[in-house]
């Protein structure tokens, strides 16, 4: 690799990059170069395309003297060296998100995480700063992208949470993360932005007492969504995974149950997945009621197959409708807030049978690590953060209980 000075209407520099592999367009006569990526035809007019050989030169100008462009040129043939330097592009953010990015990493993420990240970028990046160069942004720019969001209704004329801003921010970082390692950037302006800070839940958390869950599963009781209403509220496990279970990973004999896989929602639909970290995929002990109820819905549901003439296979999910489907997560959700209304009990949702399991446990004097682990938490920090208003009145109560055995009368 070398390069030469030449003194036009300013100083300049060209920088020779040696012989690359291209495609040429034999119609509009268009190239595309290899570090692009490989095409089928040219993208510009769908013509054929050609493998070629080309020597390929990088043009530098603009420079008021001969000292600057000579600096400069050394620090390219330096970066060049290498393997630092990064060719300059006038790249639009919005051309690199949507065309190279987003098509990209589709095949190597779940499809629900593709489809958070394609919604951050189509609704809230590309709209505001995707007609900013690639290699031009800034953290500054990218500061005024989350004030601009926190600030400004979206196209629904809702205005986002610091929380949705946070994951605005991180699929920003990943998508420019991965900019740096394909050679497109020097270095990560995100690195330089400042996020909103975290604020805990965004949404106010509500839960029931111990005595309001009580009266809630004493009205469902005859209910065929029983055993699912008992088995969230004694585990705080998460819907998806409560719906993803099959008989097979739960042993009534020993009152235990697996979570291996959980039922997700991509836009509407639902498929199986897997518990998105080390810790989701756990064992949960159950207490005896629930394990009565979910022998009791077992036995029913085999006399059911037997009268159809149909044979009983362990790996069909424990949670269906009468006529044998699965439950759709979104009807679960509506079915217990119409159990909870009829049962004239604040509303609050499904969700936050998982918050009141937690919060009864920790009043109980359950240690937070055995929560934490029940929950399915990545850390106990997670725990303490997520329930630290419980920890007041386990701390008083601890206080008493040791002073209790220390003080005199």
């Amino acid at each position: 690799m070398r390069g030469h000075i030449k003194k036009r209407a300013s100083w300049e520099f060209v920088v020779d990059l040696g012989p690359q592999s291209l495609q040429h367009c034999s119609v509009c006569r268009k190239r595309y170069w290899s570090d692009r990526g490989r095409f089928k035809a040219c993208p510009k007019c769908h013509g054929p395309l050609e493998d070629r050989v080309q020597r390929r030169q990088e043009f530098h100008t603009g420079y008021e003297s001969k000292k600057e462009v000579e600096q400069e040129l050394a620090k390219v043939l330096a970066a060049l060296a290498t393997g630092g330097h990064i060719e300059p592009s006038k790249m639009l953010l919005a051309d690199f998100l949507r065309t190279e990015w987003l098509p990209a990493i589709r095949s190597t993420i779940r499809p629900t995480t593709f489809a958070s990240y394609e919604t951050h970028v189509l609704r809230h990046i590309i709209p505001r700063i995707g007609s900013l160069q690639l290699q031009q942004l800034s953290g500054v720019q990218i500061n005024l992208l989350y004030a601009r969001l926190l600030s400004e209704p979206d196209i629904h004329g809702r205005l986002l949470s610091p929380a949705t801003v946070r994951r605005v921010h991180a699929t920003l970082h990943r998508a420019l993360k991965d900019a740096v390692r394909w050679s497109k950037l020097l270095r990560n302006p995100v690195d330089s932005a400042d996020p909103p800070r975290a604020q805990g839940f965004d949404r106010e958390m509500k839960v029931w007492t111990a005595a309001q869950l009580r009266t809630f599963l004493a009205a469902e009781r005859e209910s065929e969504l029983y055993p699912l209403w008992l088995t969230l509220g004694t585990t705080g496990m998460r819907r998806g995974e409560a719906l993803g279970l099959s008989w097979e990973d739960i042993d009534l004999e020993a009152g235990r149950l697996s979570i291996k896989k959980t039922l997700i929602m991509n836009g509407y639909k639902t498929m199986l997945s897997t518990p998105k970290t080390k810790k989701g995929r756990r064992l949960i002990v159950l207490d005896p009621a629930t394990v009565s109820a979910l022998r009791k819905l077992r036995t029913e549901q085999m006399k059911v197959h037997l009268r159809q003439g149909l044979s009983w296979r362990e790996s069909q999910p424990v949670f269906v409708t009468e006529a044998g489907h699965p439950y759709h997560p979104e009807r679960v959700s509506k079915l217990f807030a119409q159990a909870a209304k009829q049962a004239g009990l604040p509303r609050i949702r499904l969700h936050d049978l998982r918050h009141t399991y937690a919060t009864l446990a920790l009043g109980a004097g359950v240690h937070p690590k055995v929560i934490s682990e029940r929950l399915g938490h990545a850390s106990i920090a997670i725990t303490l953060d997520c329930y630290s208003h419980c920890l007041p009145t386990i701390s008083e109560e601890a206080a008493a209980r040791v002073a209790a055995l220390v003080v005199p009368g």
